[in-house]
């Protein structure tokens, strides 16, 4: 019974649960681009546009969950609907800009690992399709939940190139270099998985597993992190923090982890409905 509650009580709030995650990573994005676009103290008047766009869509995607929290999926929708297409323009933008930088010119897989970061804005985009999924797709299919594992999964991909290419810039000088490495080709290659194949309540299970793998080697990055900022060559923490290794960067892992159990606990949950209703009408 009170199973069968809880389920129950998630059919209701999953559209909630994946509104929120997507609010406190724009919210959260701001503090981000501001650390990293300080690194040459927004030299193109350009590097400002995300972080103002995550400064502006917080409100206003958090009035547009509240209204529609409050007073039914119509209300807001359009302005949720609105803030996704506009991250989603934000990211592709600035994954072209990123690329301009240099590997346009060069073509080069040294233009490439040195270039900056060219994957990171798609986080902008993966959470606008994210926004646009979550008000597209009945929440009562079982699609919903595959989507949610799939927006984790892209994140994941992104995880696995963002990690070769940074820690490839000092030739991967330490081997714990290539735990997240090695941890994201893991989760994508058990993600794509539990995406296409047909609900299998044990294999998701161990997929959850593995993204709580996924969220202790983000803690573990972010601890790894911080002590070489504490050991950094600069006698100012704020030197160390913007031109030392990225602080927040392995976060990312255990923030997926959580966007991806979302979507398997749902199709868990799925999987275990389906079998309660073939073992009663086999009673």
């Amino acid at each position: 019974m009170s199973w069968d509650l809880s389920l129950q009580t998630w059919s209701r709030r999953r559209r909630l649960v994946v509104d929120l995650f997507v609010l406190a990573n724009i919210a959260f994005l701001a503090l981000d681009i501001y650390i990293a676009h300080s690194v040459n103290n927004f030299a193109h008047p350009l590097e400002w546009v995300p972080f103002v766009f995550s400064v502006a869509a917080t409100p206003i995607l958090g009035l547009a969950i509240v209204a529609e929290w409050k007073f039914g999926r119509g209300a807001g929708r359009r302005l949720g609907l609105l803030t996704g297409w506009v991250a989603i323009a934000v990211g592709i933008g600035g994954m072209i800009l990123h690329l301009k930088s240099q590997f346009f010119a060069a073509q080069t897989i040294h233009s490439l690992v040195y270039t900056a970061p060219f994957a990171a804005p798609l986080a902008y985009a993966g959470l606008g399709f994210l926004i646009l999924m979550n008000r597209m797709v009945d929440a009562n299919d079982t699609a919903w939940g595959r989507w949610v594992v799939l927006f984790g999964l892209g994140g994941f991909v992104g995880n696995f190139i963002l990690s070769l290419c940074d820690h490839a810039q000092n030739g991967f000088f330490l081997l714990t270099e290539w735990i997240p490495v090695v941890s994201s080709a893991y989760a994508v290659s058990f993600f794509a998985l539990a995406v296409f194949m047909p609900l299998n309540g044990s294999f998701l299970g161990v997929c959850l597993y593995l993204a709580l793998a996924q969220a202790v080697v983000g803690a573990l990055g972010f601890l790894l992190h911080l002590h070489g900022i504490s050991g950094g060559v600069s006698s100012l923490l704020r030197e160390n923090i913007l031109f030392g290794p990225p602080v927040f960067a392995p976060l990312l892992f255990a923030n997926l982890a959580v966007l991806v159990g979302i979507g398997l606990y749902d199709l868990k949950t799925r999987a275990y409905t389906n079998l309660r209703r073939r073992n009663s009408l086999v009673q």
